[in-house]
């Protein structure tokens, strides 16, 4: 049996961290937790997140309706309830606005692959959607190209929404995509972001499957594709808005970051002739 208060509480934990992370200022964010066939628990709006109480959580059925709670639900339960519809086993939905990761959704930078292992095997590819208001169907319906294919997204110029299987799962895609986006902002400071080769990818995607994660660039469809550069979602680019300015190309195909490339190469191969004919000079 479902015990609701208890998940109650724990989504009021999570809204806790969320506040606490500085992941959503104010009244910022939403939480959903589905517990039956047409019933979703759900933050109400107007309200801190640093300070909820079960109390506070209300019930909404699919259409949005509110069911139950002394206060009015969030005002974006359609962008959850459209996850919920196209991601039946998901069982909560979890939005709000980390700073980094929100920085890369003002930008429309898209999120650098082949970079860390641990977002490689737990969120993959990161799509950015287009720019909707937020608040009604339209702006629910942003998720559409993307939902089936990852557990977390960027909501351009708004925040990221992500989702699994239990409220603390899909808060931490969050955590995880915030803390990657700092740590690329810092390295892009320091003068470059190295990325692993295509070879060390496949090895993590491996090993990502050893671990029962799913990801769609093992499946046949992308199974001859750069894995290492956005393949997935780069076709979404131009209607989004989104182009690389911050951060380069990941290497080419079966390369790393640190191997030259032929314009190097050829640079190189110019500059030790030059060397070489100047030594024969000074020799003779």
């Amino acid at each position: 049996m479902t015990n609701v208060h208890k998940i109650k509480q724990d989504m009021c934990e999570i809204g806790k961290r969320i506040y606490n992370k500085g992941f959503a200022a104010a009244n910022d964010g939403n939480i959903t937790v589905r517990v039956g066939e047409n019933e979703f628990l759900c933050t109400p709006t107007m309200h801190s997140k640093g300070f909820l109480k079960p109390d506070d959580i209300c019930t909404v059925d699919f259409t949005g309706k509110q069911t139950a709670g002394r206060k009015k639900r969030s005002s974006e339960a359609l962008l959850h309830l459209e996850i919920y519809r196209q991601r039946p086993e998901i069982k909560s939905v979890v939005h709000c606005h980390p700073p980094h990761a929100t920085a890369f959704a003002v930008a429309r930078e898209p999120i650098p692959q082949c970079v860390l292992p641990e977002v490689e095997v737990f969120l993959g590819d990161v799509p950015i959607t287009k720019y909707e208001t937020p608040g009604g169907q339209a702006f629910a319906d942003t998720i559409l190209p993307f939902v089936s294919k990852t557990n977390v997204i960027i909501l351009a110029n708004h925040g990221t929404v992500s989702y699994g299987e239990d409220v603390e799962r899909a808060y931490w895609w969050t955590e995880i995509l915030d803390a990657y986006c700092r740590i690329l902002m810092l390295s892009r400071q320091l003068g470059r972001v190295n990325f692993f080769s295509e070879e060390k990818q496949r090895e993590l995607l491996d090993f990502k499957t050893r671990l029962g994660f799913a990801d769609p660039r093992l499946t046949k469809e992308y199974e001859d594709c750069d894995i290492c550069a956005n393949d997935i979602f780069r076709d979404s680019w131009s209607d989004s808005g989104v182009e690389r300015n911050a951060f380069p190309a990941p290497p080419p195909m079966g390369k790393s970051s640190g191997d030259a490339s032929p314009d190097q190469e050829a640079l190189v191969q110019a500059i030790t002739e030059r060397v070489m004919e100047a030594l024969q000079q000074q020799a003779t």
